[in-house]
């Protein structure tokens, strides 16, 4: 698999990876699902995980979630191993998953959702509660929806309301450390033109919480507007290893086969 750092045009600092996986292992019964894979991921840097339906693409965003403890190997975020699952943790690091569906609390407010976190931990109280929610709402481009419930917006809104919620910062988190903010199919099943507002709002979304970010999809634009570096995965194993520019012209049979859609290479239905 080749290996490129650092990511070209990203400034890169010394510090420690955001991102360590080694050998890591997720399986289902005796079904490896993702196998033995290794990553470094440092501050700075985008990311996009591509590779057919069911290669374990979404597994590894759960995994880096805290919502899935790999079966063997080691995770380790901001430098610290992780050996539970998130709701386990007492100081989970600051990871901030945008599902491809919104996934909102359908009897609850936007500025409920969006706030759900803050005010379940009790930290701050409903006046600057309600300040952070607005500031997030309003570097998404919703500015008057805080009182209305999700019913009540379109695909397009609720979706931005789920960027919105990745904003909201720990205010317990006073390291002042970047957060790592993944996107599961962000763009799965939108037109050109919603495409584009999304991707938009993956790139400005990522700048203000001044996080770094991983991005799964198979749309091209999506890729190449919001990543640096891209990894593709399949057969539970990465294949390669690159920038953006080299994603692009690569020569690489898994590369190639995906970007241009081609039944012909090394990627095959599991059923052939």
């Amino acid at each position: 698999m080749r290996q490129h750092y650092p990511t070209q045009g990203v400034i890169v600092p010394q510090t420690t990876p955001v991102v360590e996986m080694q050998n890591l292992t997720m399986q289902w019964g005796n079904n490896p699902v993702l196998n033995k894979l290794n990553l470094v991921m440092n501050p700075g840097e985008q990311l996009a995980i591509v590779g057919p339906s069911g290669s374990g693409k979404s597994t590894i965003l759960r995994v880096l979630a805290g919502l899935l403890v790999p079966t063997k190997g080691k995770l380790r975020l901001f430098g610290e191993e992780q050996t539970y699952l998130r709701l386990d943790q007492r100081d989970p690091p600051d990871v901030r998953l945008v599902f491809q569906n919104p996934a909102l609390l359908a009897s609850l407010t936007v500025e409920e959702n969006v706030g759900f976190l803050l005010k379940r931990s009790g930290r701050l109280n409903d006046k600057d509660i309600h300040t952070k929610v607005m500031k997030c709402l309003e570097a998404v481009g919703l500015y008057d929806v805080a009182s209305k419930f999700p019913g009540q917006l379109s695909g397009g809104m609720q979706k931005r309301v789920s960027f919105a919620r990745a904003l909201i910062d720990d205010p317990s988190n006073e390291n002042g450390s970047m957060p790592l903010l993944l996107y599961d199919e962000p763009t799965a099943g939108l037109d050109p033109v919603a495409c584009t507002r999304i991707e938009d709002l993956i790139v400005k979304t990522t700048k203000v919480a001044k996080g770094c970010s991983i991005v799964v999809s198979h749309v091209k634009s999506t890729i190449e507007r919001s990543a640096h570096r891209v990894l593709m995965l399949y057969g539970s194993k990465f294949h390669w290893d690159g920038s953006i520019e080299d994603f692009k012209q690569s020569d690489n049979p898994y590369v190639k086969q995906f970007r241009t859609g081609s039944l012909r290479g090394p990627m095959q239905p599991a059923d052939n």
